[in-house]
């Protein structure tokens, strides 16, 4: 006769080395069977998390008008971290950098104005940062995994030789309850990316832990959300190695 086993059994019974590592990086046994899980087939959003975000592309197409950014240049898209990043241009001097982060986007809102903040300016490299209000809003893991592969797929159908750098989910102190679910979409996207042509992944949630393992507030605004200069340090330090379009 054949013996039935829980799920927890089954994976106890697999070798200690892959089941360790696993749990190493904070997944549940159920999370390290959505981290092998394949992505779902990449597909446009049907709608923006947010419709105020129009207000932005507006101001970013009046802005355009104005003073264009360069073509084939280094785009910054994402979320409040990439909006509030007053000294990018500084961080990486002689580069062509700007930034087109808006409000409090989630991964999919890039991907559903990809046609009006980063097809028309051409970028060499796209660093895409966002996910963590994502799971805030209750989108799952496997969810931002699947929209962050959307947002490449996008970026990719008109833009085929840009490259499509990820900028992994920071660990802000006031969203502490969200860890085990941000380690696990760091881990999925990582994987995913992987598999995928002129992608790339940093991982800045490691360094900006404390020596104790948990959330360094010393790197974040009262807010315990949005981050200081040094945090941004630790940014830059990480990302410095991919700012160029070789």
């Amino acid at each position: 006769m054949i013996k039935r086993c829980t799920l927890l059994e089954f994976f106890m019974n697999l070798p200690r080395r892959p089941l360790l590592l696993a749990l190493a990086l904070g997944l549940s046994t159920v999370g390290f069977a959505h981290a092998l899980s394949p992505p779902r087939p990449a597909q446009v959003p049907e709608e923006v998390s947010n419709v105020a975000w129009a207000g932005d592309m507006a101001a970013f197409a009046k802005a355009d008008q104005v003073s264009p950014p360069p073509r084939e240049g280094i785009e910054f898209v994402g979320s409040s971290s990439i909006r509030m990043w007053d000294s990018l241009a500084a961080d990486f001097p002689g580069k062509p950098v700007f930034n087109r982060g808006f409000g409090g986007s989630e991964v999919r809102d890039s991907t559903w104005y990809a046609d009006r903040i980063v097809v028309p300016y051409a970028p060499c490299k796209v660093f895409l940062y966002a996910g963590d209000n994502d799971l805030n809003s209750g989108r799952t893991p496997a969810q931002v995994r699947d929209d962050v592969v959307a947002f490449v797929a996008r970026v990719h159908r008109d833009l085929p030789s840009t490259t499509v750098e990820y900028i992994s989910i920071k660990p802000s102190p006031s969203r502490a309850h969200l860890l085990p679910g941000i380690i696990e979409a760091n881990t999925m996207i990582r994987s995913a990316l992987a598999a995928l042509p002129r992608t790339g992944y940093t991982d800045i949630y490691t360094p900006m832990l404390g020596r104790d393992g948990q959330p360094d507030p010393s790197l974040f605004r009262e807010d315990m959300l949005h981050m200081t200069p040094a945090g941004y340090a630790i940014w830059k330090k990480a990302l410095a190695p991919k700012v160029s379009c070789d």
